[in-house]
């Protein structure tokens, strides 16, 4: 076996071994075709990974193709390729089966390490202003009750305040919260506040509304300081792949195309090739990184063409029918019905006989 193939390359893991991954909690038919089509690094039919499947010691031959057909084996990120199955190792579910059939390690953490490298607030010292507007970046997390939060707003403080104040302070940082005014009716007799003569809002020391209100708080900056790395891991990718050379693939006729049409998605231009021009347009596509078509996997094999490593986008609706009501009623859905839907254009696409007669002319 390989040590490494183009599926395995792209997720960054080794060639796992079917024996191996079978004993993973989460190991299932599904799954263990993804450990199949990594293992091989090629697309593979049912009946060779039913055959895998005996030969590891998963189910008999019977048994694991029966199971393979009913477990949906077309769904991302496996695609259907006539009676082929192959693998995209780009797609996100890719690398989550890798995580949870232990091919890879877990990723770092937010609670190891942290981005900001400011310590994190302790239960045990009052907060700070700072503190709050950390925690508070994306607004006061809808769960957190008006006490908790006027707790927070009266230990960041340090002083007693008048609850006009509190609620300001929280409309500042978020434009929705539990807290008001008059949320001092609503709380116990031993509530972590007292609401002192001249109305204003005092926290009781010692209670322990407190340090669960700063453990909160420390808790929240954890889960911002996580939103952040993705935010910038999202953001990175995004301009990785706007540095990707995009082409949209349409051929006429699909099986057997006589007509290509590419569009350059970066610069914005249209270039058709016709007949004996098809050949140019085989090596034109092969200059881009992204390839998207509808049945993109078939039109390319239709010319042809070996993608290698380049991604490729599916066009195509990723379901055929939609059930829509409990008497069976489906509906068939079609790139013409979704074009239509989306864009609002009665005939999306020109008609059959219409396209051959350019071709003739």
């Amino acid at each position: 076996m390989n040590e490494t193939n183009s599926y395995c390359k792209a997720l960054g893991i080794r060639v796992p071994r079917l024996e191996t991954a079978m004993k993973a909690p989460d190991a299932n038919y599904y799954s263990l075709l993804i450990v199949a089509l990594l293992e091989r690094g090629e697309p593979i039919t049912l009946e060779e990974a039913a055959t895998r499947f005996e030969e590891a010691g998963v189910a008999p031959f019977g048994r694991a193709l029966a199971s393979l057909k009913h477990c949906q084996p077309g769904r991302p990120p496996i695609y259907r390729d006539g009676n082929l199955y192959a693998l995209d190792p780009h797609d996100q579910e890719a690398d989550l089966w890798a995580f949870r059939l232990r091919l890879r390690p877990p990723k770092s953490s937010p609670r190891v390490a942290r981005p900001d490298p400011r310590p994190l607030p302790s239960p045990d010292a009052p907060l700070s202003v700072a503190n709050l507007d950390e925690a508070w970046r994306g607004g006061v997390p809808g769960t957190w009750s008006a006490q908790r939060i006027a707790v927070c707003v009266l230990d960041a403080h340090g002083a007693a305040m008048q609850p006009a104040d509190v609620v300001a302070f929280v409309g500042a940082r978020s434009r929705w919260s539990q807290l008001s005014a008059d949320s001092a009716r609503y709380w116990h007799r031993n509530a972590a506040i007292r609401v002192l003569s001249d109305g204003s809002w005092a926290l009781e020391p010692e209670h322990a509304a407190i340090r669960s209100a700063r453990q909160a708080v420390r808790e929240r900056i954890v889960v911002e300081a996580n939103r952040k790395r993705l935010e910038k891991e999202r953001e990175a990718n995004a301009e990785r792949l706007a540095g990707m050379r995009r082409v949209i693939v349409h051929a006429f006729p699909a099986r057997k195309p006589e007509a290509i049409v590419l569009v350059d998605v970066g610069r914005r231009e249209v270039a058709s090739f016709v007949g004996e021009e098809i050949a140019a347009a085989r090596r034109k596509i092969l200059d881009y990184d992204i390839i998207a078509a509808v049945d993109v996997r078939a039109l390319l094999r239709s010319l042809d063409l070996e993608p290698g490593e380049r991604r490729l986008a599916e066009l195509g609706p990723p379901q055929k029918t939609k059930q829509l009501n409990r008497q069976g009623r489906t509906l068939k859905i079609t790139v013409a019905l979704l074009a239509r839907g989306s864009c609002g254009i009665s005939r999306p696409f020109a008609d059959e006989r219409v396209l051959r007669g350019y071709l003739r002319r």
